[in-house]
């Protein structure tokens, strides 16, 4: 008992970033979250937060331990409900993690529905155009493009999406198409210089995957910012297919080097727990990868 009151306690200041907002947020004392948590870092004998001023930030042990305590109270919490008879109903905060993109132009449509049909479900939507550490972010379900970290067995397919070179019309008008990849060291290149991007372009030559290293005569900080680009004429972008799918259809941006592209990138939707996640993952991982993997763009 004593350990599940210091978790909760630490986690009350973990996510209120201070002893104070954590006491009014339990109908405690300060003194008594004081208490608690010396009590629980010299039980773990490890400091979890550095105090100051300005408040308490967390250790990098006492990051760890709050997603730790997270996961632990909330398998309580529905491990009470599951005896009460209340487990079939998904309810609580569902943490998701997308894409920008994907989450606004395919994703948001299936949550919406989604909790129209389960409204005891609350989902904060977080974007991000890395993939996240479930555990550690305390995420729920995150949409991953490309292949699967080894490890992670919790993970349902949707769907592949194809990465595409493209330009305006106008442009390649001006300038020409390319017809190999080595052509595109005499064209000007957008790309997107957001954390984790490579400058390389990948494609499949003689059937063996290729990389070429190229200089972009214009790099934006964010995928969107790289796709207006291209349609506003500034050179040829390397873009997943499903935002600029409409660009397409409307004449705005055109494929190049169509016989050189590399296979189709999967699409999983990754959750934590696996068979014993919560009823609210569960049918949020049926209810999406039903829906998305009707949707044209995805399956590539």
């Amino acid at each position: 008992m004593e350990r599940h009151r210091q978790m909760t306690i630490f986690q009350a200041v973990a996510s209120e970033f201070g002893l104070a907002a954590a006491s009014r947020r339990l109908g405690i004392s300060e003194a008594t979250v004081s208490r608690a948590l010396a009590a629980l870092e010299r039980r773990l004998g490890t400091p979890l937060l550095k105090r100051s001023t300005r408040g308490v930030m967390l250790t990098d042990a006492g990051r760890q331990f709050a997603a730790d305590c997270a996961r632990v109270l909330r398998a309580t919490d529905e491990a009470d409900a599951s005896a009460k008879g209340h487990h079939v109903e998904p309810r609580g905060l569902l943490t998701l993690a997308t894409p920008l993109l994907f989450g606004d132009q395919l994703l948001m449509p299936v949550i919406l529905d989604y909790l129209d049909a389960w409204p005891d479900v609350q989902i904060c939507v977080i974007y991000l155009d890395r993939f996240p550490n479930l555990h550690e972010e305390g995420v729920d379900v995150a949409v991953l493009i490309g292949d699967l970290p080894d490890g992670y067995l919790a993970a349902r397919r949707i769907g592949a999406v194809r990465q595409m070179i493209c330009a305006s019309p106008d442009y390649l008008r001006h300038r020409g198409e390319p017809r190999t990849p080595s052509d595109l060291t005499g064209h000007a290149l957008v790309m997107c210089s957001g954390a984790n991007r490579s400058m390389d372009w990948r494609f499949q030559v003689d059937g063996a995957a290729r990389s070429l290293a190229l200089k972009p005569g214009l790099r934006c900080s964010t995928p969107l910012a790289v796709i207006n680009a291209a349609v506003s004429g500034a050179g040829l972008a390397s873009c997943l297919h499903y935002p600029i799918q409409e660009h397409l259809e409307a004449g705005r941006l055109q494929p190049v080097l169509e016989a050189f592209e590399q296979d189709p990138l999967p699409l999983h939707l990754v959750y934590r727990e696996g068979f014993r996640a919560s009823a609210k993952v569960r049918s949020f991982v049926d209810f999406a990868t039903e829906r998305l993997r009707r949707h044209p763009v995805l399956s590539a």
